[in-house]
């Protein structure tokens, strides 16, 4: 395993992460899931990413037990905050009430006394966002998270937020968004910004929810029991990748994977890795082989010809648009 700076902190992340979005306490029995995070920690993974609202509250849960047992000086948790995760109107968003009441719950549930990165799962309109930053500086002060972080935050949000952190004294390290050889938002506006103020992106989907690893053929009903099958496996996100054009496209990458001597699998998580603004890549797994050999991506370097071949075969398909960063069902 390879490590990496998160942005320009001081925190060294491991630059495969290992995320439980749809998988543990819902698509996954519990004895897989211990074993896909025993295969994580076993392939050298340090840095486990979740969120209180991910099936309910129940991957944190199943995280936390998961490893209950290891030196906890030795990892790196990130949980995020935003989504609703009971029926009140306060149950959500990124109020004061809701981030101080939700900290608490998450380190209950990931039996643990502090998290390495506290993160804001979306941007939340409807509150102050100096109010926001103050319950994070509280929750940072009072040593419950080490950094603060962002999820699919924009430009101008990062820029707004970052003076505020500085004036608070709080670490404001990190941006998640969705990224990948299809989904490519965040270049144009989300990473000069994020380059300039010392921000790292924890990319998810760097498979493009597994399209990416070839497994779906055009023309060809999607394999039983896969993801785009499932509506609690993220079936929603996956239906923009699943058209023939697209998937006519993946398939042609095949040959650059086998000539780099890389699963397509590999050649994804690799290629997110290039960007040099990229702290981490999560996965995520059903099954123990899956972090195996997702795993053979960290430190592979790959050569300028091959990356401009991987271009020309996916461009007309990529998705490029900054304004694509945000959800506009986020919006009040």
């Amino acid at each position: 395993m390879e490590f990496r700076h998160l942005g320009r902190s001081g925190l060294m992340v491991s630059e495969i992460s290992y995320g439980n979005w749809i998988t543990h306490g819902s698509q996954v029995e519990e004895d897989a899931a211990f074993a896909c995070v025993r295969a994580a920690l076993d392939a050298g993974i340090t840095t486990f990413d979740t969120a209180d609202v991910y099936a309910g509250t129940r991957a944190e849960d199943v995280l936390g037990r998961a490893l209950e047992n290891e030196r906890r000086e030795g990892l790196e948790i990130f949980t995020k905050v935003y989504w609703p995760t009971g029926p009140g109107r306060n149950d959500r968003g990124l109020s004061r009430k809701h981030i101080m009441e939700s900290i608490n719950g998450s380190l209950r549930r990931l039996r643990t006394d502090y998290v390495d990165l506290y993160q804001a799962h979306r941007y939340d309109y409807s509150t102050p966002l100096e109010e926001t930053m103050e319950a994070f500086a509280d929750v940072v002060h009072s040593g419950k998270a080490h950094y603060i972080g962002v999820s699919e935050w924009t430009a101008e949000q990062l820029r707004a937020a970052h003076p505020l952190a500085r004036e608070l004294h709080i670490p404001l390290v990190s941006n998640q968004p969705q990224y990948s050889m299809l989904w490519r938002v965040i270049e144009t506006e989300v990473v000069p910004a994020s380059e300039e103020l010392g921000i790292g992106q924890i990319v998810w989907s760097p498979m493009a929810q597994g399209v990416l690893s070839g497994k779906y053929l055009p023309g060809q009903p999607p394999p039983a029991g896969s993801r785009a099958t499932d509506e609690k496996s993220g079936a929603g996100f996956i239906s923009r990748f699943m058209n023939d054009d697209v998937l006519t496209r993946v398939q042609q990458l095949k040959p650059i994977a086998e000539q780099a001597g890389l699963s397509m699998a590999q050649l994804a998580v690799a290629w997110v890795l290039q960007n040099p603004n990229v702290s981490s890549a999560i996965i995520g797994a059903s099954r123990p082989e899956q972090v195996h050999d997702n795993v053979k991506a960290a430190g592979v370097k790959l050569d300028a010809e091959l990356l401009k071949r991987i271009d020309e075969i996916v461009e007309p398909v990529t998705e490029r648009d900054p304004a694509k960063t945000e959800s506009p069902a986020q919006r009040p």
